[in-house]
């Protein structure tokens, strides 16, 4: 029981900062995570030899699986919890909880009565299956209705593509559809890589000089941003925040990204187009702001985190 519960403090423990931003991605990745605990414990008749380690890395994993899904859950029945009766609405989630485990475990009793089917290891691994892909479908359908109002980087992604390309922002409902739950940040494109060291930024053209142009032009804002020109087959933009940076300005650096990623040319000059990117910031950022307001996003619940690594202290004039 200890090792249970420790496992499952070191998965919140590890991913707890996680778990506000993308809660449906979280839930989901839960229940990916749980049937896989589910397939350890099927195996346990295939190899009784290795009964112990089976069935024990299936509880280590659905230990983890239970850490993921518990906070990322109590974020769900927070966004629910309108006008703050968030005790209600946990007390009526765990009602229909229990009923629908009784249910469920009347349904599999009476299934595994059926003729053949606890005797014939096929059939139960393809009822099981069949069950499982079930439950999974259903419940991406239930994650996939959740509307939030709140901006995370998915949704700050295309919410700022719709405003660089057409000047206008989807509103909750047609966001939230479009959303990918499953999607990783890594994989998303323009690649846009937070938190890196300003040697790593400037990579060949490392200097006194060309760190200080870089500054300069940022001076206004509490980033840094510049193109990866070393990536030659995908566009990919380094961000390092100043010390005070806060989610707006990672907003801000998502909005230039996607700009630059719209417009840079290759053969031409890199700081110049950086240099028109952050024109176009200071023009066309307000309105961006105006519309999310316009549209039914909640702008004081940005959640975008600002890494803390290799972080800029301004000392004084560049």
């Amino acid at each position: 029981m200890c090792n249970y519960s420790y496992r499952r403090s070191f998965s919140g423990g590890r991913f707890g900062n996680l778990f506000d931003d993308d809660p449906k991605q979280w839930r989901m990745y839960a229940d990916f995570i749980g049937s896989a605990g589910s397939i350890f414990d099927l195996t346990t008749q295939l190899y009784p030899v290795y009964f112990l380690p089976l069935a024990s890395l299936g509880n280590l994993t659905k230990a983890v699986a239970r850490g993921l899904k518990d906070p990322s859950f109590r974020v769900i029945q927070n966004h629910f919890a309108i006008s703050g009766n968030l005790g209600e609405v946990a007390a009526k989630e765990e009602v229909w909880e229990v009923a629908a485990q009784l249910l469920g475990l009347g349904l599999g009793i009476l299934l595994l009565d059926a003729p053949g089917l606890s005797t014939s290891y096929p059939v139960l691994v393809v009822t099981w299956m069949t069950m499982r892909l079930l439950h999974l479908w259903l419940r991406y359908q239930s994650l996939s209705v959740l509307q939030f109002n709140s901006i995370n980087l998915k949704r700050a992604r295309m919410l700022v593509e719709s405003h660089v390309k057409h000047s206008s922002v989807p509103g909750c409902a047609d966001c939230n559809r479009r959303e990918n739950i499953l999607s990783l940040e890594r994989f998303l494109k323009p690649r846009i890589i937070f938190g890196v060291c300003l040697k790593e930024m400037l990579g060949e053209d490392i200097s006194v000089s060309k760190a200080k142009m870089l500054l300069k032009l940022f001076v206004k804002e509490k980033y840094v941003l510049v193109v990866n020109k070393q990536n030659k087959i995908d566009f990919e933009v380094f961000v390092t925040f100043k010390v005070g940076a806060t989610s707006q300005a990672v907003l801000r650096s998502v909005w230039q990204a996607y700009w630059l990623h719209l417009n840079y040319k290759s053969d031409a000059d890199c700081y110049d187009q950086i240099g028109q990117s952050l024109v176009e910031l200071e023009d066309r950022f307000q309105n961006f702001m105006e519309q999310l307001k316009v549209s039914g996003w909640d702008t004081q619940k940005i959640s975008l985190k600002v890494p803390k690594e290799h972080s800029i202290e301004e000392i004084g004039a560049v």
